[in-house]
C-alpha cells in the first residue's frame, strides 16, 4: 500500500489533510482512493477500483487504510518514529494499562492541543493503536476525570 499526501488545509488550529492511497494486489487488482483525515476521523472521498469493489469491501475500505493513514499523518506532524515505523509496533505492547495508561493518554492529548496538533492523532502515534482504540482510551481518560468532558453539540 502506498500513501502520499495530496494537500492540507489549515484553519486556525484545525487541519484537514487529503491523501492519495493506492492498494495493489498480487493478482493485478488495485484500488485508488482519495482519503481525508480531519478531526481524528478518516473519510474516503473518491474510490476507483479495478475490478470494482463489492459493497462489503467498500464498507471496510477505511479500516483497510486506517493504520497507513495514521502513520502518514504522524510523519506529516513530525512525530513518527525515526526507525520507519517499527517502534510504533513496539509501542502497542509497551503502553501501560490502567490508571497510568489513562494518565499518559491525557498528557499526550493535552500536549497536542497546546501545540495546535490533532490530539487524537497524537494519541494514535504515542500508543501505536488505531483511531478507534485511541478514541476508546481518550474516553476512558475523560471518564476518569483526566480530561475535560466533550462539549455538548447542539
Amino acid at each position: 500500500m502506498s500513501v502520499r499526501p495530496a494537500w492540507e488545509v489549515r484553519e486556525n488550529e484545525d487541519a484537514t489533510r487529503w491523501f492519495d492511497v493506492r492498494l495493489a494486489f498480487a493478482d493485478g487488482a488495485h484500488v485508488d482512493a482519495l482519503a481525508v483525515v480531519a478531526g481524528g476521523r478518516v473519510g474516503v472521498e473518491d474510490v476507483r477500483a479495478q475490478p470494482a469493489l463489492s459493497l462489503d469491501d467498500l464498507a471496510v475500505l477505511a479500516d483497510w487504510i486506517e493504520d497507513s493513514l495514521a502513520e502518514a499523518c504522524c510523519a506529516g506532524a513530525g512525530t513518527a518514529p525515526e526507525d520507519g515505523g517499527s517502534q510504533r509496533r513496539r509501542a502497542r505492547s509497551a503502553w501501560p494499562r490502567g490508571a497510568e495508561g489513562r494518565w499518559l493518554v491525557a498528557q499526550e492529548y493535552r500536549a497536542a492541543q497546546l501545540e495546535g496538533a490533532d490530539p487524537v492523532l497524537a494519541v494514535m502515534c504515542a500508543t501505536g493503536h488505531s483511531r478507534r482504540t485511541s478514541l476508546r482510551l481518550i474516553g476512558q481518560a475523560r471518564d476518569a476525570g483526566l480530561l475535560t468532558p466533550r462539549r455538548a453539540r447542539h
